[in-house]
């Protein structure tokens, strides 16, 4: 099984899940947002998959920054146009296990994903 992660190499939850999989042997791809960017396909596939509100991190400190027009009116075109503008508001990690995914970090998800 070819497994990557996408996300951003300094973020907390990223290095949580890099070293749970680390530490549980899992080996996998890293592609980072910000050095390498995200294409269009592969987020409308996530949101079609989980739903922009899924995807879109609106915790985050790059989501809160923008001005409330920004905000207003947020539907699956306008979220992901704004996560391709700024891929730091993509939910963090996106573990792509080929036949599925995950989206952000939990450690019970992980262990039901990677059984021992």
């Amino acid at each position: 099984m070819s497994i990557k992660m996408y996300g951003i190499k300094n973020c907390d939850t990223i290095k949580k899940a890099r070293t749970w999989l680390e530490g549980h042997g899992v080996a996998y791809d890293f592609h980072d947002y910000k050095a390498a960017g995200i294409d269009r396909k592969s987020l409308e596939s996530w949101v079609k998959e989980f739903g922009w509100e899924t995807v879109l991190n609106r915790a985050g400190t790059t989501f809160k920054k923008l001005p409330d027009t920004e905000k207003e009116g947020l539907d699956a075109d306008k979220a992901i146009s704004l996560m391709l503008a700024q891929p730091s508001m993509i939910k963090r990690p996106m573990l792509d296990l080929g036949s599925r995914r995950l989206v952000g970090f939990k450690p019970e998800a992980y262990d039901a994903a990677f059984p021992e």
